[in-house]
């Protein structure tokens, strides 16, 4: 069953990836057909490519976490410090896509309806929402590590002490 899994989880990541590419293809595609138009802006078009490209490295990322999580690491064998990191670099990821995307909206829609501002405030709020629950995980989950880890120390100790008192006995 493992690996069919990780053939799914492969399957997967291809899939995004070749997806992410094609978003890059088609931001890129729109911004030429985009300059070539006298009724467009460059700016416009320019803000465009780049949603195309901040999505595309989201859903990228995404593929590569797939990939290395699912695929290439025996998922079970891994502690809770290495899951941690994982998580963390993957949600610092989409983070930073979060943000660079609402700074994009916020200067297209400046360009236009301002009275639409509204809405890319609350995706950077949503954005911050989200930063500040990524460092509330870091904390509490570093603060369980640490009482674990001692914990597992601590349990270390007691196997090898039992076991000199029988191999002494």
């Amino acid at each position: 069953m493992t690996y069919v899994t990780r053939a799914v989880f492969a399957g997967a990541s291809l899939l995004l990836m070749l997806a992410a590419m094609s978003l890059v293809a088609l931001g890129v595609n729109e911004a030429i057909a985009g300059l070539r138009n006298p009724e467009q802006s460059g700016a416009e078009a320019v803000l465009d490519v780049l949603g195309y490209i901040i999505v595309a490295i989201a859903v990228f990322d995404v593929a590569k976490y797939l990939f290395e999580d699912e695929v290439r690491r025996d998922s079970e064998r891994r502690s809770a410090a290495e899951a941690r990191r994982s998580l963390t670099k993957f949600l610092s990821t989409i983070v930073i896509a979060l943000f660079l995307e609402a700074l994009v909206v916020v200067f297209k829609t400046a360009r236009g309806d301002v009275s639409q501002l509204v809405y890319p405030t609350m995706l950077l709020a949503a954005s911050v929402l989200v930063l500040v629950g990524l460092g509330a995980y870091q904390r509490f989950s570093a603060a369980v590590e640490e009482k674990v880890g001692e914990d597992d120390d601590a349990e270390d100790r007691k196997d090898k002490s039992r076991r000199r008192g029988s191999a002494g006995g």
